[in-house]
């Protein structure tokens, strides 16, 4: 790349990606000292106001320091031109960490479950969005008309992402109007953060080329279906040992460490919730009945579980113990994915910690089984409150993070306070 811009971005409390450009002349410049930002930023909320109450003012000044990995090239596309985007830590002047920053948040919780637990983790963000503006009608779920329908999109998608890096496994049609899922290749904790950042602006950039509309909104319609983003992950030895999730005589085949960092997950899970699903329209589709997460508890291959242990294949001799996974069912696209996957690793933590395992649901429990296990917070605002609640989870963030975190929530409640539900839905789909 000899002309154009380079972006340098990080990605907000918002889940909103935000940054400066600068000329690809200016590039090992850039590379080697970044560009300017300001502390404030982090208290922009989704639609763009800057929270009153914020902790940083008009003072103070950070660097967004690009991560040289993370570099992808958008190719030049009928008139658009080209540009290469690359991911940042927000640091001080003279590149110490920011405690700000959403970034350095995960980099810190993946740093002590490997110096604590001797783990790592690896993840993938299974993301669905739904493509409006010349969609083929009422195309059935699923199918290949609906999947051709798209096209040159889905294609030029998987091209995209392909020639990024990101390595995509499916794409696929799925069971809302419009609606569609990518699926990205398991990777190590960092990376499978920075690939869900990467991942949305790809998205939304190529649907505006091809004519099309991407939203990500957890729902855009309270009578409809909603757009999850589920996070699939697996922990192994941080010494190379490989995985660490399998026991065949368990239950759920569900090793004793891994039941422990389940056990975390569900302990905090009113405080998780409120930052894997922190947005006013989230809770709307966290509801039983709708596939989503119907409660907090821990179960084998049931997709109304807030953990789900998902299958294993046994087609040509596969090793279960190399496929095992667990995945987290209630978070969407407008969280942030360092923060979203930085809480769970927290969660974790104190479950492994604690050392008690958590139950198990076996395939088979009925849905009067599982009657007595908690819900999820039934709204933004009581998601918030329990995050407040727990001294665990507060203890999770540094002081500014936490607070500006929840400042910002709150000035997006205000902004919807008063709307009917589908108004709701709508202004928040409008942003994602």
């Amino acid at each position: 790349m000899t002309t154009g811009t380079v972006f340098v971005a990080t990605c907000d409390l918002a889940a909103q990606v935000r940054g400066r450009a600068a000329p690809v002349s200016r590039l090992e410049q850039t590379l080697r000292s970044g560009v300017g930002w300001v502390p404030a930023n982090l208290a922009l909320n989704c639609f763009g106001d800057l929270a009153d109450g914020n902790v940083f003012g008009s003072v103070g000044d950070l660097r967004l320091m690009p991560d040289p990995a993370t570099a992808i090239d958008l190719p030049a596309d009928e008139g658009t031109p080209g540009a290469r985007l690359y991911l940042a830590d927000q640091t001080g002047l003279d590149g110490s960490p920011w405690p700000g920053c959403p970034r350095g948040f995960l980099r810190a919780a993946l740093d002590d479950l490997r110096e604590r637990a001797g783990l790592e983790i690896h993840a993938s963000f299974e993301h669905e969005f739904m493509l409006e503006g010349g969609e083929p009608g009422d195309d059935p779920p699923f199918s290949f008309q609906r999947a051709r329908g798209a096209e040159p999109f889905g294609t030029d998608l998987v091209t995209l992402l392909e020639g990024a890096g990101l390595e995509p496994e499916t794409w696929l049609p799925e069971y809302g109007p419009g609606q569609f899922e990518i699926t990205l290749r398991p990777a190590s904790g960092l990376v499978a953060a920075d690939r869900a950042v990467l991942l949305r602006e790809l998205v939304r950039d190529l649907a505006r080329r091809r004519g099309h509309r991407a939203t990500f909104a957890p729902i855009a319609d309270p009578e409809s279906v909603g757009n999850g983003v589920h996070v699939h992950f697996s922990l192994r030895r941080a010494d190379g040992g490989g995985p660490v999730m399998y026991d065949a005589d368990a239950p759920g085949r569900l090793s004793a460490v891994a039941a422990a960092f389940a056990a975390g997950v569900l302990e905090h899970a009113g405080a998780v919730v409120a930052v894997t699903a922190p947005s006013p329209s989230s809770s709307i589709r966290l509801t039983p009945h709708r596939w989503s997460s119907g409660g907090v508890f821990l179960a084998e291959r049931n997709r109304e579980a807030l953990l789900r242990i998902a299958p294993t294949v046994a087609i040509g001799d596969a090793d279960p113990a190399a496929q095992l996974h667990l995945e987290y069912r209630a978070a969407d696209a407008t969280a942030n994915p360092w923060l979203v996957l930085g809480v769970l690793v927290r969660a974790g933590l104190a479950g492994l910690a604690a050392g008690e395992p958590a139950r198990v649901w076996p395939e088979s429990s009925s849905e009067a089984d599982l009657a007595g296990e908690p819900p999820l917070p039934a709204s933004l605002p009581e998601a918030l409150a329990a995050l407040e609640a727990d001294e665990v989870a507060r203890g999770w963030f540094p002081p500014e993070l936490l607070h500006t975190f929840l400042t910002v929530k709150r000035t997006e409640l205000d902004h919807v306070a008063g709307l009917p539900s589908h108004e709701l839905c709508r202004k928040v789909a409008d942003v994602y």
